[in-house]
């Protein structure tokens, strides 16, 4: 057990790795919440605290079952992002291996938490019925209006379609080891929802909202349980004209000693020019090479994400990649020049851009890809609907709109 602090209620609450379960007498999914993944980010687990007092005291009839796990508990304890390690970037293949083969050392507070958080999560669904949703609370250094981060799969682009704010698809193409990453590829609905900055008192009444309307959207309570309207209008109102969706094409990660400084000022999907100022690193100004908007510059001390830059994605690219991830259009990309199979499950292809120069990482994005530099002149892309499972989901009825 831990106390933690909002500076932006003034108050302190105490609570554990599970912060609150749920188990409705009637079958339905089961939904889990993280909050304060980042220790700086407590403003998901005081509003996931509040909405389950809420619906217990209220006797609301809940089906399936809900959960709710604290991240971070030793930096949220500590009001600090981490220890020694960003928790939300050790969910690699090899980490989860070393803890699955008992060779995971507790070296720092990070690893110790994140090997708590994974029995935590692997135990949830060994015990519990699908379908299954994972939603990630968090924050921002800067000001913001609420948003979703979505990992582009089309099951992930389906469900949160739902709720009345920003989408931003393809951030784990630009971030190694996100928890979110990791449970995609386990097939389930996994996503992250950006509240506000960090000491508003908006982000937490964002994630009370955003928390109630997960529960509706996902089927776990009813509409005419809450006031639905009130939530939905929270989220909807907070985000501007900013329902849009977009994309990242550009991200600057800050390396040691850089010595990086963001330019005073910066909110969260303000438009920038191509040629103006952003931050200095190592003494020299870093400019934008193109026309969009700033999207989540760093303006706090740990962390290594310095800034992205995201664009809109029009409608028809969308309406065009459902279609050609449903008839596979993907499988014919082995035939051509330069591109070939990496993985016995066909679900990873190496591309050698010597050879296959003509490709954009949007033709990849654009068939359902996710693509990573192995060098100078190979691409490794990755499907993002091999691992979905799309028949755990097929009886919602937010699937079938």
């Amino acid at each position: 057990m831990i106390e933690i602090y909002s500076e932006a209620l003034k108050e302190s609450i105490v609570v554990d790795r599970i912060i609150g379960c749920i188990r409705g007498a009637q079958k339905g999914p089961t939904l889990i919440f993280v909050g304060g993944i980042h220790g700086n980010e407590p403003s998901g687990v005081f509003a996931l605290d509040k909405v389950l007092r809420e619906l217990k005291e209220k006797n609301i009839t809940v089906r399936g079952s809900i959960y709710a796990i604290s991240g971070n508990l030793w930096a949220l304890e500590h009001n600090k992002r981490y220890h020694k390690q960003d928790l939300n970037r050790l969910w690699t293949n090899e980490n989860i291996t070393h803890i699955t083969e008992g060779k995971s050392s507790n070296k720092n507070q990070d690893i110790a938490q994140q090997k708590d958080i994974y029995h935590t999560i692997r135990k949830i669904i060994e015990t519990e019925n699908g379908p299954f949703y994972f939603m990630d609370l968090h924050t921002t250094s800067s000001k913001t209006v609420p948003f979703l981060t979505v990992n582009d799969s089309l099951l992930n682009r389906k469900f949160t379609k739902q709720y009345p704010v920003p989408m931003i698809l393809g951030i784990e193409e630009y971030l190694e080891g996100p928890l979110l990453s990791y449970i995609n590829e386990l097939g389930y609905i996994a996503f992250g929802f950006e509240s506000g900055h960090h000491n508003d008192i908006s982000s937490i009444a964002n994630n009370i909202s955003f928390i109630y309307l997960s529960l509706i959207f996902a089927d776990c309570i009813l509409k005419t349980d809450v006031d639905y309207e009130y939530h939905y209008n929270i989220l909807s109102k907070n985000a501007l004209d900013y329902k849009h969706v977009y994309e990242i094409y550009w991200r600057h990660e800050i390396q040691n000693g850089e010595g990086f400084k963001m330019k005073p000022g910066f909110t969260n999907f303000q438009k920038i020019k191509k040629g103006q100022e952003l931050a200095t690193s190592g003494g020299k100004i870093i400019t934008s090479y193109a026309d969009g908007k700033i999207f989540m510059p760093l303006y706090q001390d740990q962390g290594n994400d310095g800034f992205f830059a995201i664009k809109r994605t029009p409608k028809f690219f969308l309406k065009l990649s459902t279609v050609l991830r449903k008839i596979r259009f993907d499988r014919i990309l082995p035939l051509l020049p330069g591109v070939t199979w990496s993985s016995e499950k066909k679900d990873e292809l190496t591309v050698n851009l010597k050879i296959a120069h003509f490709f954009s990482k949007q033709f990849f994005h654009l068939l359902g890809y996710r693509s990573r530099q192995i060098d100078k002149t190979h691409l490794s892309i990755k499907n993002r609907e091999t691992a979905s499972k799309i028949k755990e989901y097929r009886n919602t009825s937010w699937i079938k709109k």
